[in-house]
């Protein structure tokens, strides 16, 4: 470890990335840092031992979100980080996705890639910052691996790309683009858009894949210069004789079992079927071998001929698993009201593909909190999706929300987001859940097709409905095929996940998971049009269940409006201790929600409650106003008036000469401490004093009247001050008194 390390710089579009590494962890595979403004990622990759008994690539990337980068201490209880947060975790697999490809799926050593926020400067996100540093350590360490690979965040504002935005940047754009790539193809895509064109999306892509040339120049760079040796690793290689013997036996069956009329439960019994039968007469053919290597190896090589033989069909036949085209959708049905309390529900029904989502609005408090690095504090939209174990008809241990349930949330979350209200249109916090009933691939567009489904059904009145389609990828060399709408099988067997949603207007989520070393533009482009076909058949079914939110909300959905009042006011409000506001919930029967702007969130069961608690708000919150008059209660008297609170916590004077008609003697003569009097404000000064004649009400006099009637009177000489307020001119109030109006 060296002091002073070796620093590296990348420029993108104006904005410098530095790279050092020597500096930190040294016994690591290898180590960076990233810095892009103040913004600071560590990134660490190590290679174990082989663990044996796998039969997949054991890599894990991990992501440690630590407060201290951004000068603060974490609010849970403990006040120390716990469990990754879903920020984290997506950042994790937004990592994950474009790095795993490029290893050799044969290697079985453990990989392990940990990153750590050192610095966060609340204006560059840290998401790109830990892909990029992940390439970097991967590529400077002793780890096999065929990387080096680039990311980038890709923004559109008025019709112009920016790469890397700051998070102002992102809250007035039109995309929020994030692709990872080789220097030869694009690996990875996610993003949310606000309804954006295929065209616009295929220039954004290429913008993307220009801009990530300089973070794999800068990493080439590192490479030449400090990077270790790779280690040499035993790659577990299939015998290609048995493989070859393995096809020949099963490819006839295989054609056959994927020849019949599709039922997965059937096709399934059959495969196991095959399976078993081919284990016994392989096993017992190579005894001679170490038997649970051989059964390993010959389940493998029955994979790899089923592999060949559903490919095949596709590219030569254009036949798929289930005897569809590759642009066919499956049978698709759907239902609203499923739930009869829910505040909204719907059920998407795609071939063996459910997803029932329900919609709950809550008021503002029902906001998520969010605490991470982040600028965002709370979030009034969730989305959260459920994949339990008998939806794919197996039996697991629940064990909380898995990294993909968390991703397919947040996938299903950011497609409906461009078309939902602003809170000033619409002030309620909204929770989907999708629960998967049934699984049989495109459960996550299963998930956003009900959730606009459950939206509509509660009465939100979204812009635009959004309907989503999973598409896929067959490619051997130069040939390949696009499948619309692919079965579970075809994801596992295929080698690419591309998930897309949108209104008829344009895409508002993408989604790209590949298992090969890149995917061309050309192709990409092709997906994409095949996939807007989809989503508008998809689009035009759901349309015929429901064809617009319901024009209000149902009876049991909580009512929520809302009162703008003076920001000083809020303290009215609230009042000591918060005594004020929860008195005011107590006897409505509402809830309140306050922001500093002075918006007042009222929710209520009932109009008659919402009525009542709007009127004791703007009572709290109404500044007293010359010329209106007020019912209030007598709270002190002296000999010269009678203090009034005519208003919460506002109270003013009543001048004994205007207490009356006549001449009074004692302010006590026409009233006490705890009577009623209404009164009219007749002045307020500079100081926010306030004047009041109940002389005024009881003669009917104008505005200007009072005014003018009740002005206090020059001091007498002599006189003291019971003298001094009562009189007028000379202290004959008769003379100016005008007659008593009916």
């Amino acid at each position: 470890m060296d002091k002073n390390g070796k620093k590296f710089e990348a420029v993108v579009a104006g904005k410098v990335f530095t790279f050092e590494t020597g500096k930190l962890a040294g016994q690591a595979g290898g180590a960076v840092t990233l810095q892009l403004g103040d913004s600071v990622m560590f990134s660490a990759a190590t290679m174990g031992g082989i663990r044996e008994g796998l039969d997949f690539l054991p890599l894990t990337v991990e992501y440690e979100e630590r407060m201290y980068a951004g000068g603060r201490i974490p609010g849970s209880f403990f006040r120390r980080e716990g469990r990754p947060g879903t920020d984290a975790i997506l950042a994790s697999r937004l990592t994950d996705r474009p790095i795993r490809p490029l290893f050799n799926k044969y290697m079985r050593n453990e990989v392990q890639i940990i990153n750590m926020s050192l610095s966060s400067d609340d204006d560059n996100p840290l998401d790109i910052l830990v892909t990029n540093a992940s390439s970097a350590a991967l590529t400077i360490s002793d780890i096999p691996w065929d990387g080096p690979i680039g990311a980038v965040r890709i923004g559109l504002i008025d019709g112009e790309f920016i790469a890397n935005p700051t998070y102002g940047e992102i809250e007035v754009s039109d995309l929020d683009l994030r692709v990872a790539a080789t220097r030869d193809a694009i690996l990875m895509v996610e993003c949310g858009a606000n309804e954006v064109s295929e065209d616009i999306m295929v220039e954004a892509l290429n913008f993307a894949h220009e801009a990530i040339i300089p973070l794999i120049d800068v990493q080439e760079r590192m490479r030449a210069e400090v990077g270790k040796p790779k280690r040499e690793v035993d790659i577990h290689q299939l015998d290609e004789a048995l493989a070859e013997k393995v096809y020949e036996r099963t490819a006839g069956e295989f054609n056959a079992i994927y020849g019949r009329p599709y039922v997965k439960a059937e096709m399934m019994e059959a495969l196991d079927a095959l399976r078993a039968a081919v284990m016994e007469e392989f096993v017992d053919a190579e005894s001679e071998v170490d038997i649970k290597v051989q059964e390993k190896d010959i389940r493998e090589a029955f994979e790899k001929a089923e592999r060949k033989v559903v490919r095949n069909r596709i590219l030569e036949q254009g036949v798929r698993i289930d005897g569809r085209g590759v642009k066919d959708v499956r049978d698709i049905w759907c239902e609203t009201s499923v739930s009869p309390r829910a505040h909204g529900s719907g059920l998407f029904t795609r071939g063996e593909t459910q997803a029932f989502t329900l919609a709950t609005l809550g008021t503002p408090r029902d906001a998520q909190e969010i605490d991470n690095l982040a600028p965002t504090d709370e979030k009034r939209y969730m989305h959260h999706y459920n994949f339990p174990p008998y939806c794919t008809g197996e039996a697991k241990m629940l064990r909380g929300s898995s990294r993909r349930e968390i991703g397919h949330g947040a996938l299903a979350e950011r497609a409906l987001e461009p078309v939902l209200p602003s809170r000033d249109e619409f002030p309620y916090t909204i929770r989907l859940v999708s629960e998967v009933m049934s699984s049989n691939g495109s459960s996550s567009m299963a998930s956003a097709c009900g959730s606009t489904l459950a939206l509509m059904d509660a009465g939100v009145p979204i812009k635009a409905p959004v309907s989503g389609v999973a598409m896929g990828l067959i490619k051997e060399g130069d040939r390949y095929k696009i499948l619309t709408d692919i079965l579970g099988a075809e994801d596992h067997l295929g080698d690419m996940d591309f998930k897309v949603t949108g209104t008829r207007k344009g895409i508002t989520a993408l989604q790209m998971d590949i298992k090969i070393k890149g995917l061309s533009k050309e192709v990409m482009s092709e997906a994409l049009t095949q996939a807007k076909d989809a989503r508008e058949h998809i689009l035009q079914k759901m349309l015929e269940v429901i064809p617009a939110p319901r024009p209000q909300l149902k009876d049991f959905t909580p009512r929520i409006s809302t009162v703008k009042v003076p920001v000083d006011k809020i303290g009215a409000i609230i009042g000591p201790g918060g005594k004020n506001i929860r008195a005011l919930q107590e006897t409505t029967n509402t809830k309140i929600d306050i922001e500093e702007d002075g918006t007042v969130f009222i929710s209520a069961k009932t109009g008659q409650d919402e009525a009542a608690a709007r009127e004791q708000i703007q009572s709290l919150t109404e500044s007293a106003e010359i010329g209106h008059i007020y019912t209030g209660k007598v709270v002190r008297t002296t000999d010269f008036g009678a203090f009034v609170q005519i208003l919460p916590g506002t109270d003013g004077m009543v001048h004994i000469s205007q207490l009356d008609s006549e001449r009074v003697n004692s302010v006590e003569d026409v009233c006490q401490v705890g009577d009623e009097l209404t009164v009219m404000v007749t002045n307020v000064d500079s100081n926010g004093k306030i004047r009041l004649s109940r002389q005024a009400v009881l003669e009917g006099w104008t505005v200007q009247e009072a005014q003018e009637r009740d002005r206090p009177s020059k001091p007498r000489s002599g006189g003291g001050d019971r003298g001094n307020s009562r009189g007028r001119s000379g202290g004959d109030r008769g003379g100016n008194r005008s007659p008593r109006r009916n």
